[in-house]
């Protein structure tokens, strides 16, 4: 058999399943390859305890002749936005660290009643913002990637969920949990050569997940291909009373209902998404989805989404100002890191707590939130880019009218090299570009790998699908993971 750390969450599960794997081996394999992973700086807080009494638990029902859960023996990754009992729980923010909750995020728990084991805490941008994964106050995470024509400087994996990306990329973990915001699991899943889900706003809950902004975050999974993230979004997906965005709807059995034809069904192409200044290479695997559509048997139509200039500017008001309002509750007070200058009142505490727990992106965000929802400017900023949201959202319901689902490219280029872009906030945030406009709409939205640039580094392409038609987005996306064959990995190096 090949390595253990070779197989998938499918290949997992059925073979601890029927008998072929013991859930403890598969964790002991995974727990080490965690281990000898620390040049990626993927792991905030490894936790290969809770992994192996998951395995244990697992292999204790199979002896026992129990039917076994949907994910049973299947160690993965947690993005450390996810609050965990017992385990630190920092959103890679000096603010939070050593912070212990005492709940488990539904997200979470969801996943352990699954029978899936937690190998730690994964690193991320600090509260989910950012785009590389530079802004973590426990340090950068690396891509497992390199470029193949002589250059070695190291690659961002993408953000937030960076350390998730990576990872999966690197046969760390066959899945992770990751959040998209505006892109969050998408464009890292591009980067890195895997594939990644945002599902309908509200069908995972956001419950015990630490907030950016809460009318645009969202849980999904990132796993090696489109089976492994249909499995891991049955487990994480459900209502929940806790959380009042939270869809009371049926989880669909979207493994079962995976089929790769499109035949009877049409594509949709945005024109406006064919920005200024696109890599040709990146027009070119546009091209080569839309003839891999047309080989599954889809029409392919051409559609307008008029809106999408307007889609980052108003994302850049509505998540700095949820921001703003969301991390105001670190304060120092309650849990946390506490800055006490000598004879300070309440306010300097605040003051000194906040400048020394918040980084400069972090920052840099609520100051801009804290803006645009003051006084005198609440109705020219904030408000106008909620009436944009919901030309953008109406955009979209046009183009449903004309087509079943739509094909973009993921992001606007391949993984660049840490620091890079991170002197150039704007430049950072066009990595968003593509990405932005279905968070904006809360669609589900997800990213396929499709092939390699000239350097050798992937290129990911993205389905946009109507609200709760994640089928519909999963089908697309193995259409083309047929197709494209992908099965580049990155080197191992570290």
């Amino acid at each position: 058999m090949s390595d253990l750390t070779d197989l998938g969450i499918r290949q997992i599960r059925d073979g601890v399943a029927n008998g072929d794997l013991s859930a403890r081996e598969v964790a002991e394999a995974f727990n080490a390859a965690v281990a000898a992973a620390k040049p990626l700086n993927a792991f905030i807080v490894e936790t290969p305890e809770h992994a192996l009494a998951a395995a244990d638990k697992v292999d204790q029902a199979r002896a026992a002749g129990e039917t076994l859960p949907s994910m049973a023996g299947v160690p993965i990754g947690m993005k450390d936005l996810f609050c965990t009992n017992g385990v630190q729980t920092t959103a890679a923010s000096h603010i939070l660290e050593g912070f212990k909750p005492e709940y488990e995020s539904t997200v979470s728990q969801k996943l352990w009643d699954a029978g899936a084991g937690m190998l730690g805490k994964l690193n991320l941008d600090q509260f989910a913002m950012g785009s590389s994964n530079e802004t973590s106050y426990f340090g950068n995470v690396v891509s497992p990637w390199r470029r193949n024509d002589g250059g070695n400087a190291p690659l961002a994996p993408g953000g937030s969920s960076g350390g998730s990306a990576a990872v999966v990329a690197g046969r760390i973990a066959p899945g992770a949990t990751g959040t998209d915001t505006g892109g969050s699991i998408r464009q890292p899943a591009a980067f890195v050569g895997i594939s990644g889900i945002k599902p309908t706003y509200g069908r995972c809950s956001r419950w015990g997940t630490i907030a950016f902004a809460s009318s645009l975050d969202q849980a999904g999974p990132m796993a090696r291909d489109v089976r492994d993230c249909a499995i891991m979004l049955e487990a994480m997906s459900g209502f929940d009373a806790k959380d009042a965005t939270s869809l009371d709807v049926p989880v669909p059995q979207w493994e079962a209902g995976l089929n790769a034809s499109m035949a009877g069904k049409r594509v949709g192409i945005p024109r406006e998404y064919r920005v200024d200044n696109m890599p040709e290479e990146i027009e070119a695997l546009w091209q080569q989805g839309i003839a891999w559509m047309k080989d599954a048997g889809a029409e392919i139509v051409e559609v307008s989404l008029p809106h999408t200039r307007y889609a980052l500017p108003a994302y850049y008001i509505i998540a700095p100002a949820e921001a703003s309002s969301n991390l105001a509750r670190y304060d120092g007070v309650r849990y946390g890191q506490r800055d006490l200058p000598e004879a300070a009142n309440l306010q300097d505490m605040y003051a000194a707590t906040r400048a020394a727990g918040f980084g400069d992106e972090v920052k840099r965000r609520i100051l801009i939130g804290t803006y645009v929802l003051s006084a005198g400017f609440y109705d020219a900023y904030f408000t106008q880019a909620s009436k944009v949201r919901a030309l953008i959202a109406q955009d979209f319901e046009r183009a449903w009218e004309r087509c079943d689902v739509l094909l973009t490219p993921t992001a606007p280029s391949a993984a660049f090299a840490l620091g890079e872009k991170s002197a150039d906030p704007l430049a950072m945030y066009l990595n968003d570009v593509f990405t932005v406009p279905s968070s904006l709409a809360g669609l589900p939205a997800m990213s396929v790998p499709g092939g390699l640039d000239k350097a050798g580094l992937p290129l990911g392409l993205q389905v946009i699908g109507r609200a709760l038609d994640e089928q519909g987005v999963l089908n697309a996306a193995l259409a083309i993971e047929e197709r494209a064959g992908f099965n580049a990995r990155p080197e191992r190096w570290w």
